[in-house]
């Protein structure tokens, strides 16, 4: 909460960011958000969503994942990795296990399908709000293996004190194994942290990617020691 609102006095008036691209669900949102006394702070798009969520540190954080610009899990993943602790209400269109698990894991206090009904959305609301702020670990940043370093703060990668050239998705992909780390990842969780929920590729996409991550980073791309293949299931890195 702000020094403004804080010094109102007014415990009920909390700031909820919205970020959302349909225009109809944005203004019901609002509409039922406003009315319940809450502050709200609308976003059509991820980018403007990490840009208000920085600025402003809202006390709440309803977050859509099919969005234009940054999907959902991206922008949660940058928030987390930033310690920023208020809590986030995913919804998604999206109601497979994984997608619910994958944003679970990145750090959302809740997972709402849509369609939902507003009156629980708002209850969902009030509760994490009772609850308030999650523990949040201090944002590693900096990252080191064999010869590697990778700071994801600068969005830097060093090999033996060299400049490492990578490009966004190739970085987002790195990043996105490291936090896993010792974790195998199946493809399609690696698809909606690094693509995004909508994004419709193949294995092969993934493989081509990991195939340039080994030849950058490692010391033998036919024998990787840090970015290894888990058959049947992804890729896992070890550090």
């Amino acid at each position: 909460m702000t020094a403004d609102r804080a010094a109102t006095g007014d415990a009920a008036k909390r700031t909820v960011l919205v970020v959302e691209d349909d225009a109809s669900i944005m203004l019901g949102l609002r509409i039922n958000l406003e009315a319940e006394g809450y502050l709200v702070l609308p976003a059509e798009d991820g980018e403007k969503g990490l840009e208000l969520a920085r600025s402003e540190r809202p006390d709440l954080v309803i977050l859509d994942v099919m969005l234009p610009r940054m999907n959902g899990f991206q922008v949660l993943q940058t928030l987390r990795r930033e310690g920023m602790a208020m809590p986030i209400i995913v919804v998604s269109a999206r109601t497979g296990e994984m997608d619910k698990v994958t944003g679970l894991e990145l750090g959302a206090e809740d997972y709402v399908a849509k369609p939902f009904s507003l009156a629980e959305l708002l209850a969902r609301v009030r509760a994490a709000l009772r609850r308030g702020p999650r523990t949040v670990e201090a944002p590693r940043t900096l990252h080191e293996f064999g010869e590697v370093r990778v700071d994801a703060a600068a969005r830097t990668v060093s090999r033996a004190g060299a400049v490492v050239e990578m490009t966004a998705t190739e970085f987002d992909l790195l990043l996105c194994l490291i936090e896993a780390r010792g974790v195998a990842l199946g493809r399609d969780a690696i698809f909606s942290r690094v693509w995004g929920p909508n994004h419709h590729g193949t294995p092969r996409t993934i493989d081509n990617f990991v195939q340039q991550l080994r030849a950058k980073l490692e010391q033998d791309p036919q024998r990787p020691r840090h970015v290894v293949t888990v058959r049947g299931v992804g890729y896992r890195f070890d550090p």
